[in-house]
């Protein structure tokens, strides 16, 4: 291949070209810095400095020196909101919608975000209509997502359901879960005002959206007892075991007592032993040891919780065990001894025996199918987990 000499001649201008690109982009850069206030400069180092709250204040100065600064309007508003400074993010994110010169991208990007801010405030009509506004555009999407959250906390569960399903038919993603809950709780309003039909609608309604409703299954069986049908309603309490064994604890208690009100407490007690068995649990366990002792005494009560200590040594089968002991010894000082160990063992399942929501964390001795700190639907597991990372 020949050397072509006028690449001697290209090299050093395109080096020159480059130069003088170089020097336009330093003395952009450098008008620019020159144009704005000191006051962002000052805003930039206190962040630099971790001190937020100066920072803030310089900014709010480079807003009212400059009010055209449209990102830092955003940018300040989100951050109000963040800190749960709602009604300054409020004015922030009003200042730009109500600006007569803004783009229409970035007044639809205003009233979003001036959406989140009443919504984060607790002003939920003004949020709702907001967000109804820009269902259709480009935050569509999340809009109906809020529009959500806002139908839940007002407990209108019909709009929640057709929301739900709408975002369902939009992203292909499921719901049926969450429209499940939302016909129990639509069950549930309809049982406490003595409209029992209408209840079991909701609920075999739910059934068909979600087939491992198990609240739905709870509540059709008490729905089955209230009306005096207990056959019946231990087959759906029963079905429980198909659709998600881990919360027969919750029917467990249900079980024993419709048995014993048709006469056949010992089946009860052998179909929850089996349970037991094949489901290990600390309420069951609970459940089926006060039975137990109630019905064939301490010693039936004692064995029962020793061969599940064997199979899953936990606290509360121990404290069970020492109770079990206490009531069938008749020695007055070793009953002493043992009462002594058994409530040093018992002050600490009653601390531990909580149930804690898989989400966010949240605790409570209550169980919870919605929890109340993030909102989840069914994120509490049926069980006593603190108890559980404390075993042997």
């Amino acid at each position: 291949m020949e050397f072509e000499y006028w690449w001697l001649l290209a090299l050093p201008l395109f080096f020159g070209l480059g130069w003088v690109a170089a020097r336009i982009d330093i003395r952009h850069l450098v008008s620019e810095s020159r144009a704005l206030p000191r006051s962002y400069f000052k805003g930039l180092n206190f962040l630099l400095n971790e001190q937020p709250d100066k920072a803030i204040e310089s900014f709010i100065e480079v807003v009212k020196v400059d009010p055209e600064t449209v990102e830092l309007h955003f940018a300040l508003g989100s951050l109000f909101r963040r800190r749960g400074e709602y009604d300054r993010a409020i004015r922030m994110h009003q200042n730009l919608v109500e600006r007569p010169n803004l783009g229409a991208e970035q007044k639809l990007a205003a009233m979003f975000a001036l959406a989140q801010d009443y919504l984060k405030a607790g002003i939920l009509d003004r949020a709702e209509a907001l967000f109804a506004r820009l269902e259709e555009g480009p935050h569509a999407a999340e809009a109906r997502g809020f529009l959500l959250d806002i139908f839940q906390q007002e407990k209108d569960w019909e709009r929640a359901i057709d929301m739900a399903r709408r975002l369902q038919r939009d992203s292909g993603e499921s719901r049926a879960r969450e429209i499940s809950q939302f016909l129990c709780e639509l069950a549930a309003s309809e049982a406490t005002h003595s409209r029992p039909d209408a209840a079991r609608a909701h609920l075999e309604a739910a059934l068909e959206e979600n087939r491992k409703s198990v609240r739905a299954s709870v509540a059709l069986g008490d729905l089955e007892r209230a009306a005096g049908k207990l056959e019946r309603a231990i087959g759906h309490w029963q079905r429980v075991e198909q659709q998600n064994p881990a919360y027969l604890a919750l029917v467990a208690q249900r079980l024993l007592e419709a048995y014993r009100a048709l006469g056949r407490l010992e089946e009860g007690l052998t179909l929850l032993a089996g349970y037991l068995e094949r489901y290990p649990s600390l309420d069951l366990l609970d459940t089926a040891f006060q039975t137990t002792m109630e019905a064939r005494g301490a010693e039936a009560a004692y064995k029962l919780v020793r061969d599940e200590l064997r199979r899953n040594p936990t606290l509360l089968g121990l404290d069970r065990l020492l109770e079990a002991q206490i009531v069938a010894d008749t020695h007055p000082e070793r009953r002493r001894d043992l009462e002594q160990i058994r409530n040093l063992v018992h002050s600490h399942t009653r601390r531990l025996a909580r149930y804690r929501c898989e989400v966010c964390g949240f605790k409570a001795r209550q169980f919870y199918w919605h929890c109340p700190a993030c909102g989840g639907w069914e994120s509490y597991p049926p069980r006593r987990t603190e108890e559980f990372e404390l075993t042997p």
